[in-house]
Order: structure tokens, then sequence, then C-alpha cells
């Protein structure tokens, strides 16, 4: 394409949107064919435990295809024909099985003690022998829960408070050396990296750390369409120090132009093969780790959406409710709406419905009413209550009485 050098703030919009699959409105069952090539275009999906409404990794599957069966992106991930695997792209993520080679750098630099939570580099330090024999006791006896070893011991503290074996095989999981095998009641089964992951990935060549963060750089252009460095670092968690170079050279390379966005002073790179739509059409439910979103200064920057997870924040404090998902009706973020799945009651209950300035209250009301009802087919639920409480919900009650 011919890059122009400026572009307005909708248009930038529209190419993000675009860039993440969510410009026109969803067709055709999810099969593993397309679903595949949707994390392939992502790059990455984020893991994260909270299952209010569905674990965060399901979500943006659901937000670009629709209602599918999750034990597709399963099977991709822990089934026979593997074509995911779990690591650190941007925190806990599910990722390609051919980007392993790019990674290998963070899997070195955890092994040597580097880039790792400063807690779990001291267990290792003090404790190198009985890492070594959990990893002994994996290969012969894996696949193995941290519940399951002969030394395991009960957590510490809660639920983040890890016993000693766990600590041990989440450094062994970072340095690369296991990796998880399959999830049992979302908990990982690890075994060795080379009894999982297919024997063409684990023996491909390894290449320099810049080639993989240049690599990386590029993978995380084309998922963002137009983007600042700092978000092009924080795709798969880089240091910014390391991404500008690559930056440069992938500039060099006529891969990104260097362009300005209206009303934004920092300066933005659009990858080269990124699409200006005129228009976006689409809908979707967001899951707040959708990678869409999940940078909140780009969300900010982009949307003029202050966007905060309020899980950890006490109940009278919150501003829109426990776990709220941004609605994308077209190109806006429209509303924000706070979410549960009362699988008991068989009911997706909207505690909570605000919508945003400068939005159309019937015209947001209605689309996120057909929303809903598809998030309530997806998760098997018969029903949806919406409470009083948020500016959308009155409207967004006599929008869901005339869909059904």
């Amino acid at each position: 394409m011919r890059a122009r050098v400026d572009f307005s703030r909708a248009e930038a919009r529209r190419i993000a949107i675009s860039a993440q699959g969510l410009d026109a409105p969803r067709r055709g069952a999810l099969t593993r064919a397309s679903l595949l090539r949707i994390v392939d275009r992502l790059g990455v999906l984020q893991i994260d435990a909270v299952n209010v409404l569905a674990r965060a990794h399901y979500v943006p599957l659901f937000s670009r295809r629709g209602p599918y069966d999750t034990k597709c992106l399963d099977r991709a991930a822990y089934g026979r024909d593997q074509a995911l695997f779990e690591y650190w792209g941007h925190q806990a993520s599910l990722l390609p099985v051919s980007l392993h080679p790019l990674f290998r750098f963070r899997m070195e630099r955890a092994a040597s003690l580097q880039q790792i939570y400063g807690g779990l580099a001291k267990f290792v330090r003090e404790r190198r022998s009985y890492v070594e024999s959990v990893y002994a006791e994996v290969a012969e006896r894996g696949p193995l829960r941290a519940g399951e070893l002969a030394s395991s011991t009960p957590r510490q503290g809660g639920w983040w408070g890890w016993s000693d074996g766990k600590r041990a095989l989440e450094w062994l999981f970072w340095a690369g050396r296991v990796t998880t095998k399959a999830r049992k009641n979302f908990e990982r089964v690890y075994d060795l990296t080379e009894r999982v992951l297919p024997a063409e990935v684990t023996s491909a060549k390894t290449p320099s750390v810049e080639d993989a963060q240049r690599e990386l750089v590029k993978l995380s252009a084309r998922a963002l369409g137009i983007a600042t460095d700092d978000d092009l670092a924080d795709y798969f968690r880089l240091r910014l120090g390391e991404v500008r170079p690559r930056i440069a050279e992938l500039v060099d390379a006529r891969v990104l132009v260097p362009v300005r966005i209206e009303g934004i002073a920092k300066p933005a790179y659009l990858h080269a093969d990124a699409k200006v739509p005129r228009a976006a059409s689409g809908r979707a439910i967001l899951s707040p780790f959708d990678p869409l979103v999940w940078h909140r200064a780009r969300t900010h920057r982009l949307f003029d959406f202050h966007y905060r997870i309020e899980i950890y924040t006490p109940e009278h404090l919150r501003n829109h409710g426990y776990y709220v998902l941004p609605f994308l009706d077209g190109e806006v973020l429209a509303a924000r709406v706070d979410l549960k799945a009362s699988r008991e009651a068989s009911t997706l209950l909207v505690q909570a419905v605000h919508l945003e300035p400068g939005a159309d209250s019937k015209k947001t009301a209605e689309s996120l009413a057909a929303e809903l009802g598809d998030v309530a087919s997806w998760l098997g639920l018969e029903r949806i209550s919406v409470t009083r409480k948020g500016s959308l919900a009155a409207a967004l009650k006599r929008a869901l009485v005339t869909c059904s």
C-alpha cells in the first residue's frame, strides 16, 4: 500500500480494529483451521484465572467468530495434534508453536535468573539442588501437577502462596525446561518440553536475540496495525530499549512506516500491509485481556476510553462494576458492561451497563442486546437478567424485550 503520513484518530481506530479482525460482522462456524488463523493473526491469547464469565483465553475467539465449542481451542492447545503452547507471551499466554524459538531468549534469561520475579530468583539460587530434583521427578514420573510431586507441601498464604514444588516448576516452566501438557481444573500439568511440543519445533534453530525480537515486533505491528513504540513493546512484553532499534530496522526494511495520528503527540508506525477501511461494522464484547484493549494507554489514546479492571478494587470504590467488559460497536467502544454467568440459574447477569459519552443510547442498546444474546447462547444460558444499575440499563432492558 502507498502509506500516508497523517491519519485522523477515526482512521487509526479503524486500522486497529481491522488488524484485530473485528471490523466486520461475524460469519461462519469456527473450525480448527479458522481458529488457528485467528491465533496466528493475533499472535497470542492471554490466559487468566478469573472465570466470572468465561476463561480469558476463550473470549477473544468468541469476539471474532461468535458462539463456538471451546473444546476446539483446548484440543489445539493440549491435544494430540498440538498447535499452541503456553508461555509468557503477553503475561501467561497461549502462542502458536511456531513462535517457540522466538521466546528462547526469554527462557535463557530466566534460566540465568534474569527477568523473573525477584523472589523466584532468590528461591532458585538458594534451593538449586531441590529444583533439579523436581525436574528429575517430572522426567521420571511426568506429566505431574505441583500437588503430585513427592515433595509436595501445602500452599502458603492462600491462592497465590505457592508451595516449594510449585515455585520450582514455575521456574522450570519460565526457563523452558518444562511446559504445560494439560490443565485439570485450570491447574497446570507439567511435563518435559521435548515430550510435549512437536519435534520439528524443539529442533528448530534458535535465532539471535535481535532476530527474535525483530520478528516479535513485526508480529506485534501486524496485529496492532498502527502503534507507538510502547504499544509494540507491550504486546509481547519486550523491553522498550530493546524494541526501539528493532523498530528502526523494520522502518529501513519498509515493514513499518512512520506516521502521525491526529491529536496524539507520540510518533506512530503503520504496518506496511495494514488496511485502512472506510468503515467498521462489527460488534463484540471484549475480554479485559483482549489484545485490542489490554494496553490501557493505547485504548485511551485511540478510543478516548479510560479503562481499568476493578476486580481488586473495594466494591464501594468501583465505578462500573466487578468484571467489566468493553463493548465495541462499529468503530467505537460504546459501552461497558459488568457481566456474570450464573450457571446454577442458567442466567447471564448484567450487573451494570454504562453508555459511553457520545454513543447513541438506542442504537447501542439494540446492538448490545443482540451481542448478549450470542453470549448467552455460547455459554448455554437460558436467560438474560439486567439490573437497574448504569446509564444504559433501561434502554438495554427495552431492547432485550424487542429481541426476544
